[in-house]
Parts: C-alpha cells; sequence; structure tokens
C-alpha cells in the first residue's frame, strides 16, 4: 500500500441597467488576468451574506445564522441567514409582481440584456472565482472552469429566439392555427455546493431569456459567487425582482416547494434531498427537474492510448477533489489493461494536493470536516469487504493548511459491485477499479448500476465505441472524452437513477421545462378587409 504524499507535480499534467452602468462592471475587473497568487485578494466576503430582493442586497433579520468555513484554512468566511419567513414571503411577492411586466418585455430587450450579463460575466471571473476558492475550496484553476461552463450557458441564452419560435399552419379557408410559447411564472433554483457558478447559472439566465422571474437559493456553504452574479444582474439592468437570492436551509427549502406562486423547481444534488423536493414539490403541482448523485464509469478497452488514457483518468477521478456529479469515480478495465493500473497510480501519488490559492495544486479540500469523514469511511468499508488499498490519501495535511478538509487521491482495486465504496457515490477524490473480460461484461456492470449519470470509454475501435454507445443505458457518454457534460446548444441528459423529471436541464429541453405552449386558431375573414391607404414610413421593432 503507498501513503500518498502532499505535494509533486503531475509530469504530463491530467486534461483538466445602461450603457454606461454596464461599462463599469467591465472597467472594474480586467478578464482573467489573475494568478494564484494574486487571486486570493480579489474575494472579500461581507460579516454576513445578505438576501437580494427587488434588486436590493438586504441584511436578513433572523436570528439563525449559519457559519460558513473556508474549507482549506477552517476560519470564518461569512456568516450565511436562514431567511425568515417574513423575508421569504417578501421575495416571492416581488418576483411574482415583477413577472407582471417582464412576461410582457419583448424577446430583443431580454436578449440584450444577456448579452450584457455574459460580458459582465466574463470580466469578472477571477473575483468570482475567488469567492469559490475561498468558499468552496476547488483550485483557482478549476474555480475559473465553474464559471466559464455557466458563461457558455449565458451566451447560448442569448440565442434563445430560436428555442421560442411556435409553429403555424392554415387549417381552413382564413383560418389559421399557431403556438405560442410563454413563460411560467416564477421559478426556482436550489444548487449544490460543488459548483457555486456554473450551477446558478444553469437557471438564471434561461428564466430571463424566456420571461419568467426567478427565487435562486444557493448553496448556503458557498453563496458567494451567486451575490456577485446579483451584483451583474443590476449593474447591467436587468430589472428590480427579476431575479432574487434567499439563503438557508431546510425552512428555506420547504417555503420553495410550498409557496403557491413559484411553477417550477430546478434542483441539483444529493439523492435524498432530490428525491423529497421532486416528491413535495410535484404533490403541490410544480414542475420539477432534479439531478441527483452518480456513479460514472470510464471503460477502458487495451486498444487504447495509453497515455491519453491514464491522464483522463486522473483528472477525471481526482480533479475537484472528486466532488463533481460527473467525475469519473469507477473505472473497468478490460481484459490486459488492468497492467496499466500501477502506471495510473504512479500520475495521482504525483497530484499536488494544498490549498486552492497556492500554484500548481490539483486537489483542494472536500467542502466540510463531514464529508472528509464520510469519505475516509468509504475508504475504509472497501477495505473492510475485500479491496485492495493500493492509494491511501488519507492522513494528508499539506503544509500551511494543516486543519483542512484533505484527502488526497485514493485507489481501490479488487472492488467488485457488492462492496459500499461501489455502490455509494463517495464524492471525494477516490477511483474504485473493478474489471471485466470483455466490452460485453463492462457494459453488463454499468446497467446494473441504479445511476445513469456519465460513463465514457477509451478504445481506439469504432466498432467497440458504436457498440457501447448503443449498448449502455447512461443519458450522457465520451468516447475518448473523460467528462462527457454536453455543452450548453445541447441538454444535460443524465438518466436512470441520476434524475427525477421529464425534462432536463439548458439546452432545447431547458427551453420547454420552463415555458408552456399555448395554442390559438382565429379566424379573419377576407371579406371583412377594409382598404386604407399605405404608409411609407420604416417600420421599427421594439
Amino acid at each position: 500500500m503507498l501513503r500518498l504524499a502532499s505535494t509533486g507535480r503531475l509530469a504530463s499534467k491530467a486534461s483538466s441597467r445602461s450603457a454606461t452602468a454596464t461599462a463599469a462592471v467591465f472597467t472594474r475587473h480586467l478578464a482573467s488576468s489573475a494568478t494564484e497568487a494574486s487571486a486570493k485578494s480579489l474575494y472579500k466576503a461581507p460579516a454576513t451574506t445578505k438576501l437580494f430582493v427587488g434588486g436590493k442586497f438586504v441584511e436578513s433579520q433572523t436570528s439563525d445564522w449559519i457559519p460558513l468555513i473556508n474549507p482549506a484554512t477552517q476560519e470564518l468566511v461569512t456568516k450565511v441567514p436562514q431567511a425568515t419567513t417574513e423575508e421569504l414571503n417578501e421575495a416571492s411577492r416581488v418576483a411574482a409582481d415583477a413577472f407582471k411586466t417582464w412576461r410582457k418585455s419583448s424577446v430583443l430587450t431580454r436578449q440584450r440584456k444577456l448579452l450584457d450579463l455574459q460580458q459582465a460575466v466574463r470580466h469578472n471571473m477571477d473575483r468570482i472565482a475567488a469567492s469559490i476558492t475561498t468558499e468552496q475550496g476547488k483550485t483557482f484553476a478549476d474555480a475559473k472552469g465553474d464559471v466559464m461552463r455557466g458563461l457558455q450557458v449565458v451566451e447560448h441564452a442569448c440565442g434563445v429566439t430560436d428555442y421560442l419560435l411556435g409553429n403555424h399552419i392554415a387549417v381552413a379557408k382564413d383560418m389559421d392555427t399557431f403556438t405560442i410559447r410563454e413563460p411560467l411564472g416564477v421559478v426556482s433554483g436550489i444548487t449544490a455546493f460543488n459548483f457555486p457558478a456554473m450551477l446558478p447559472l444553469w437557471i438564471i439566465p434561461l428564466a430571463i431569456a424566456t420571461g419568467n422571474t426567478c427565487v435562486l437559493k444557493p448553496s448556503e456553504r458557498d453563496p458567494g459567487a451567486s451575490m456577485i452574479l446579483m451584483e451583474l444582474c443590476n449593474e447591467v439592468g436587468i430589472p428590480a425582482g427579476v431575479v432574487n437570492v434567499v439563503h438557508g436551509a431546510n425552512k428555506t427549502v420547504d417555503f420553495i416547494l410550498d409557496d403557491p406562486n413559484i411553477k417550477a423547481i430546478s434542483f441539483i444534488g444529493s439523492d435524498a434531498a432530490g428525491s423529497y423536493i421532486h416528491r413535495r414539490g410535484t404533490a403541490n403541482g410544480k414542475r420539477v427537474q432534479a439531478n441527483l448523485g452518480a456513479k460514472n464509469h470510464g471503460v477502458i478497452m487495451p486498444d487504447a492510448d495509453k497515455n491519453h488514457t491514464l491522464n483522463a483518468l486522473a483528472g477525471a477521478a481526482f480533479g475537484a477533489a472528486g466532488q463533481r456529479c460527473m467525475a469519473l469515480s469507477t473505472v473497468v478495465f478490460v481484459g490486459e489493461a488492468r497492467e496499466w493500473l500501477p502506471e495510473l497510480i504512479e500520475r495521482a501519488k504525483n497530484l499536488k494536493v494544498s490549498g486552492g490559492f497556492e500554484p500548481n495544486t490539483d486537489v483542494g479540500p472536500l467542502i466540510t470536516p463531514q464529508a472528509k469523514a464520510r469519505v475516509e469511511e468509504l475508504i475504509q468499508s472497501g477495505v473492510d469487504q475485500g479491496a485492495k488499498l493500493l492509494l491511501d490519501g488519507r492522513g494528508v495535511k499539506p503544509a500551511g493548511y494543516e486543519g483542512g478538509n484533505f484527502v488526497g487521491p485514493t485507489v481501490l482495486a479488487g472492488v467488485k459491485p457488492d462492496m459500499r465504496c461501489y455502490q455509494e457515490e463517495i464524492f471525494g477524490p477516490v477511483l474504485v477499479c473493478l474489471e471485466a473480460e470483455d466490452l460485453d461484461g463492462a457494459i453488463d456492470i454499468i446497467n446494473k448500476n441504479r445511476y445513469g449519470n456519465g460513463t465514457a470509454i477509451f478504445t481506439r475501435s469504432g466498432a467497440a465505441a458504436r457498440k457501447f454507445q448503443t449498448d449502455v443505458d447512461v443519458g450522457q457518454i465520451g468516447v475518448n472524452v473523460p467528462i462527457p457534460v454536453p455543452l450548453p446548444m445541447f441538454s444535460f441528459t443524465g438518466s436512470r437513477g441520476s434524475f427525477l423529471g421529464d425534462t432536463n436541464f439548458y439546452g432545447r429541453q431547458g427551453i420547454q421545462f420552463l415555458t408552456q405552449t399555448k395554442t390559438v386558431t382565429s379566424l379573419w375573414r377576407a371579406e371583412d378587409v377594409e382598404h386604407k391607404g399605405a404608409s411609407v414610413n420604416m417600420p421599427t421593432l421594439h
């Protein structure tokens, strides 16, 4: 058994309101130029995190505050309020009032706001990323990737016009039937801690684009990125009440589930919370889409490009400290590909574990001490059930961050499908390794697992890749791509035990989730036309 060091480098890195107001956003922070050393100073959290209601940052009157602790240093960053019932009701009321006018805004108006917002996010990327590293712990480089993947949704939402087109047909003489895609009303997002910028940006831009208003509840563990996004919404002129942010834990979630103003809920998080939210939300007549847990398998064929495959595995398994719903947390070695395992361990051993602002850090801390304890307990369960602990990341204490929630890259081999470390989503930098004699055996392992978020195959064979993508029962498939999260012109299509709902996040499905179809049949008789003089003025659109 190898004990992981807390330093080192991977030799070949794993693939890892007005125009004036808008201009002020762009000049305050230049786009993505900070280094790890300078980025730390870009974000200073307030002593207390504010609510954002009706275009204003509001100090909560609560007596119930949730401490937000830096996961690398264990220092208090800020205190997050459990919003009071009165504050939650006010956010709902404001959003409902704003909807009355926002729903009547033209698609061109909404598109213009999104174009300004995407530029504001781009020019504030380093500041948002610094908030993520401070509050969530991921490396600064990975935090910028978090922002970028959310920004891509904003950019795609700018092209919403095509997605809002209806259908039209003449059904009889002078009679037409056509469809109109309309917003639902107030919608809500309840987001997880692991992507503090990307997940809110899965929800907010499409809500704005489709004419809805939004009440967002970011994770109480790292709401700083969402609050910066609210600053930017204000400064580019998104009307007050269109987007609102409330904070808290179970009480806030239950309010969202029960509030009659809220028509749809988007959730990303754990199985238990997602199942509860889907059940209670739908019982209250709301649309609910819920992304849940995952156990994503990487299938390694003997003919794969070894160097590319091993680097992809190391990055996808251990990047973001394994706290990704699309982390490649399970590998199935087919046939003699099992002989590559020692080389994979060497790559994992050399990954640097440290604070996210430290240069060249590969693996940051887990979000809480409780998360660390759970990961370590699942590692031990694997050992107790007969797995071989080939690389042990427990006990890692990076210099200067000895109190942090760190677990280093860990590799368990000889894992069987009935072991807890395989059955449960670990959500840490732990790779569990299984073996199969052939591709059919690997596919059988994956299809028997209850989750269906993502999977990947590494091979040089087009025939093997085609068989895999046809036969495997998983919603998102990579071919020589370790983390196949679709870009926003598609939708995030996790399936089976990884998703509850009928319509997935972002892309065309995201638009469908946030809108409803109205069908109109009209009769305008030709004989009723009254002839009038022509207008020679240039028509204008507003």
